[in-house]
């Protein structure tokens, strides 16, 4: 089984947006949520999803879900007090939905609608072939490590270099005993899948993802992704490849 883990348990401070947190802003008349659950709801590898969201939201969401015909979601849960605990509340569910059966899980930003049906599946086949999928695309600018005093300690060869975007994807069963031993362990600030499993000896295998694939954060996030709907959508009407 291959279900999709999708957190949105964030309020959306870098947004500003005083009305609603920012998973829920509407482009092109969708919520930005529902646009990043259409393309795992399409994708005809995966077979369920489950949504981790902000509690007092979690109403408001299950209305979308029914307006917009999204089938797949099987379970929405309580977001944690970060995106660890809100990842670790989406895999508890994926548990039992899976039900003892051998499952890889898709974790994914609520905020990335960019991501696209050839990712998902690039994902699942890495994780069958290697064990892990990291989607990731190449570094286009210099990348500087800094150190104490704002003083520059290296400068990595862009060859060398990758910028982590999402899915992370695992096998259930190996990324929930870490999760598991990470909360026995009381280590509560991965800041994200890639960096616990490789903190607990996980080797990892990069897929190349599209460069697209941002994550809404901030106002110049909603307006870039307005920009990349809008070239899509030319881009079928004049039908040119995206």
């Amino acid at each position: 089984m291959n279900i999709g883990v999708i957190f949105a348990g964030g309020v959306g401070k870098r947004m500003n947006s005083r009305v609603k947190p920012k998973q829920f802003i509407n482009v092109y008349g969708k919520p930005i949520i529902i646009h990043t659950l259409e393309v795992f709801e399409y994708q005809e590898e995966i077979d369920a999803i489950v949504v981790a969201c902000l509690e007092s939201w979690i109403p408001y969401l299950w209305d979308l879900l029914h307006k917009y015909n999204i089938t797949k979601v099987r379970r929405v849960v309580p977001g944690g007090v970060n995106g660890q605990g809100s990842i670790y509340n989406g895999l508890l569910a994926a548990e039992e939905i899976a039900d003892g059966e051998k499952s890889i899980v898709l974790i994914h930003d609520g905020v990335r609608p960019l991501i696209t049906g050839q990712t998902i599946a690039d994902n699942i086949a890495s994780v069958c072939i290697y064990g892990s999928a990291i989607t990731s695309v190449a570094v286009k600018e210099t990348v500087l490590v800094v150190g104490k005093d704002n003083l520059i300690e290296s400068v990595p060869r862009r060859e060398d270099t990758r910028l982590a975007r999402a899915p992370q994807s695992f096998y259930l069963d190996e990324i929930l005993y870490a999760h598991r031993r990470a909360r026995a362990e009381g280590k509560k600030e991965f800041i994200d899948s890639c960096s616990m499993m490789q903190y607990y000896g996980k080797k990892l295998y990069l897929i190349d993802g599209p460069q697209e694939n941002i994550k809404i954060t901030t106002p110049d996030d909603f307006y870039t992704m307005r920009a990349l709907l809008d070239a899509r959508e030319e881009a079928q009407i004049y039908g040119m490849e995206w």
